[in-house]
């Protein structure tokens, strides 16, 4: 578990907003180089393939690689940097928080809050994220010498250990299924594989799924099964709605999933002893199953999460049972597969 840990806590740490992953990416190329064929696609994709190259099986796992932070749209004449959301940013964590902004240096950051005692009864109200500030204590000239216009701003969160086998820290959405995917590719090395299998650790799930959509276009995979984090039970959320931590992975059920891929993964986990859930939805996942599903004539699609606490914020919370879970199932279904 402490390996997997610190492969977690290097990806987290590593800077991703959508549209400008270079940070991550490059920690994650080095987290595979024992694979023999990684590259970094147009859109900034990481794509690692092994197994049988000839097969006839090609399989394609996904898993985000951006995570929610902000762009710097200007610079007022009192030198506070205005932002816009890059991704689903929850502006309810925003105001007092710290932000670094990766501009020609490091800086940190405030957002503005204002004091409670000049909102008039207001304290309830988050303004949009268009209307916050930041600053980082300089002039307008001094601010844009160092930052401009389309420079990423994120809110930091260490990762950390909680208790037992929890971990904590900002961007877990979705490096920790990005993790899970490295952690797949070390449980099979080795093995004799009659598959080919890619690994995608996707940019851009933010925007669109554009990484997975171009990708899944390219690589011309036979099936697919994403990796993605979702709602864990908490105060606030209903229990219908979501899993339960350390619980083991999420197996989704949907109308645009394929359901043989769903009848092996639950399974597989019934006789290999893992634990596991059901998430039933209606329609589309809101994952990267969405845009891989459509591509070219068509990608059979799977959908596996690790359940997560407090998604959207630097806090998030997953287990490091359920990610290690899902990569056996995984592995579990690759072989499968092969067989």
């Amino acid at each position: 578990m402490n390996a997997l840990q610190e492969m977690l806590f290097r990806l987290c740490r590593a800077p991703g907003a959508a549209g400008r992953e270079d940070g991550a990416a490059e920690v994650a190329r080095k987290e595979l180089a024992f694979l023999p064929e990684v590259k970094i696609d147009t859109l900034g994709s990481v794509v690692a393939s092994f197994g049988d190259p000839n097969a006839k099986t090609h399989i394609l796992l996904d898993a985000h690689l951006d995570q929610i932070g902000m762009v710097v749209t200007s610079i007022d004449e009192k030198g506070f940097l205005k932002v816009a959301p890059d991704g689903g940013m929850d502006r309810r964590v925003l105001p007092g928080s710290r932000v670094v902004v990766y501009g020609r240096e490091t800086l940190n950051g405030i957002v503005c809050c204002l004091p409670p005692h000049l909102t008039d009864g207001g304290e309830d109200k988050v303004p949009d994220i268009t209307d916050m500030a930041v600053d980082v204590g300089l002039s307008k000239e001094e601010a844009g010498s160092l930052v401009q216009p389309g420079d990423m701003v994120l809110v930091p969160g260490e990762p950390r250990r909680l208790l037992g086998s929890r971990v904590t820290g900002a961007a877990l959405d979705d490096r920790a299924g990005c993790a899970v995917l490295i952690r797949c590719a070390q449980l099979l090395q080795g093995e004799d594989l009659h598959c080919r299998v890619s690994l995608l650790l996707s940019a851009r799930e933010e925007l669109d799924s554009q990484g997975a959509r171009t990708a899944a276009f390219r690589e011309e995979p036979d099936m697919a099964i994403v990796v993605d984090v979702s709602f864990a039970q908490q105060p606030g959320v209903p229990a219908h709605e979501s899993g339960k931590l350390s619980a083991g992975p999420m197996i989704g059920v949907s109308p645009i999933l394929d359901k043989g891929i769903t009848n092996t993964l639950r399974r597989l986990a019934k006789e290999q002893e893992i634990p596991f859930q059901m998430e039933v939805m209606g329609g589309r996942t809101g994952t990267n199953a969405d845009g891989i599903n459509g591509s070219r004539g068509g990608v059979p699609c799977g959908l596996v999460s690790i359940p997560q606490r407090n998604m959207h914020t630097p806090a998030e919370i997953c287990d490091l049972e359920d990610m290690e879970n899902t990569a056996r199932l995984l592995a579990a279904f690759i072989r499968e597969v092969e067989a």
